[in-house]
Order: structure tokens, then sequence, then C-alpha cells
């Protein structure tokens, strides 16, 4: 478990981290950033004091042959999110309008790399997952790169469950991608073109779905890559899966939900209308 050290910091309150852990952070931070970046590894963040730093500790030992830079955006958090950010050196932009579509095109609008890193403040990520996601967009004819992501073993999820859980999403993902990427992208792991994202812009009218709606309109300038290496899997906590109650529940709600729609595994789509339900009031 490559990620086991950062779950020091994982989950606890900066008054409950030592603070040599800071002082590691941005030591290794810092001597990332590149004025001349080819890629920004933007995070974003709401109330994410207790995962920030577990997110940055695990950034900051990254290895990448490329110059990045790393920059943050604070969507108005309410715990000191923006505390975190200071402590570990990385400069950041607070955005005042809440919603994570706002967060990403704060995030994207300050980006000064080639390419756009987006990454979740709850998430972490292994060392060479910044290089693989540019080596992909480096490839010819792509604007865009999404990967995977992994949970956490716990008592309720045990290892062995979220294998076949994962086992089987992993495959509905990578198929779904042939014909629809917008639909397989997931914006923790997701990396695309900044300036072709800035063309587009990113919707911040709707509630949720604004990377797979970037990714919707993306695919008319490329392809969208599907990266399945585990050099690029994630590691998260469990977010919205845990809104179907258990995840033996919550695969039986993806199982039926995509044999209702198998046949989408075989069509493309260019077009999506919004449910009144994710509309911004």
């Amino acid at each position: 478990m490559w990620y086991s050290k950062y779950l020091e910091a994982y989950g606890k309150t900066i008054d409950n981290v030592s603070p040599d852990i800071f002082d590691t952070v941005k030591k290794r931070i810092e001597a990332l950033q590149s004025d001349e970046p080819v890629a920004s590894v933007v995070l974003i963040g709401y109330n994410e004091e207790r995962h920030l730093l577990a997110a940055l500790w695990a950034l900051s030992d990254m290895k990448c042959k490329y110059p990045i830079e790393i920059i943050g955006v604070d969507n108005v958090s309410k715990d000191k999110t923006a505390e975190v950010y200071e402590r570990c050196g990385v400069p950041y932009f607070t955005e005042t309008r809440k919603s994570c579509g706002w967060a990403r095109s704060c995030g994207l609008i300050n980006a000064k790399g080639k390419y756009h890193i987006n990454i979740d403040a709850d998430t972490m990520y292994p060392p060479l997952y910044v290089e693989s996601m540019i080596d992909e967009l480096e490839k010819s004819g792509v604007v865009a790169v999404s990967s995977l992501w992994s949970y956490m073993p716990d008592k309720e999820h045990p290892a062995w469950f979220l294998f076949i859980y994962e086992f089987f999403r992993d495959t509905h993902l990578w198929i779904q991608h042939f014909k629809r990427p917008e639909l397989s992208v997931r914006g923790m792991v997701f990396a695309y073109d900044t300036q072709l994202a800035q063309k587009i812009g990113i919707r911040t009218d709707i509630i949720r779905g604004e990377d797979g709606s970037l990714a919707l309109s993306l695919k008319n300038y490329g392809r969208i890559s599907f990266l399945r290496s585990r050099k690029a899997r994630a590691v998260t906590g469990y977010g919205t899966v845990s809104a179907d109650g258990s995840m033996i529940n919550a695969l039986w709600v993806r199982i039926k939900k995509q044999f209702c729609g198998i046949g989408d595994y075989f069509t493309a789509k260019d077009k999506y209308d919004d449910e009144d339900a994710n509309l911004v009031k």
C-alpha cells in the first residue's frame, strides 16, 4: 500500500498532525514548482482540512520528468483548508462562488501549464500519477485522459469485496469509454489540454457532471484516452458511492442501471438533456 504513510495525516485536523510533516511537504513542493510548467497540477477543496495535507504529502513525493506547477483553490471553506495550503507553501486562489464547477473553473483560469491535471483534495495519488497522465496527453491526437481509482479498505469495506466491486466497475468504464468516454470520466482522475478547456469553459450551471460535460465537448477536438495503469490509480474515500448504502447495494444499483442501458455501450452521443434536479436554481 504505497499510500500507507499518508494515513498519518488523512482524516485528521491540522492540530493533530506533526509540524514536521508540514515542513517536509513544503520543502518538497517548493522543489517541484516550475515557472514554465508543462502541466498544472490543480487541487480544489471545500472544507478539506482533514484530507488536504495527505493529498499534498502524496503529491510532494511524486516523480515526474516534466516541469510542473502545483496550485490550489479554496472554495470558501469554513475550516482550515486555506491554512493547509499556506503551511505547505502551495499558491492558492479563493473562489467565493461555491460549487465544484466554479472551483474547477478558477483553477483552470489560473493554470499556466500546457496540460491541466485535476486533483481532488480528499484523494491520494501514486508517485508516477502526474507523469503517467502527461505521457498519455503527449500522444498524438489525445486531448484528454481519464484514469481509475480505488477505495481504502476498512471494517465495513473489506479488501476482497472492494476488489470485486472495482473489477466490475472498471470493466464497465473501460467498455463504455470506446463510444461514450464522457460517461467514464471522473473529475478526480481527469486531465486535459488547458487551452482547449479554457476555450470550451467549465459549466457552472449544473450541480454535478461538469467534468463529463467538458469531456463531451473535448472529444470534438480529439481522443479521450482511458488509462488503466496502476501507476495512475488514485486512492480515495467513499464519497458519493456511500449514498446508495452498503457497497453491496451500491454495486447492485449500478449493475441494474447499466443492464437497462446496455445499448449505450454500442452507440455514441453528442448531446445530453439536463435534468431539472441537476440545474443550479
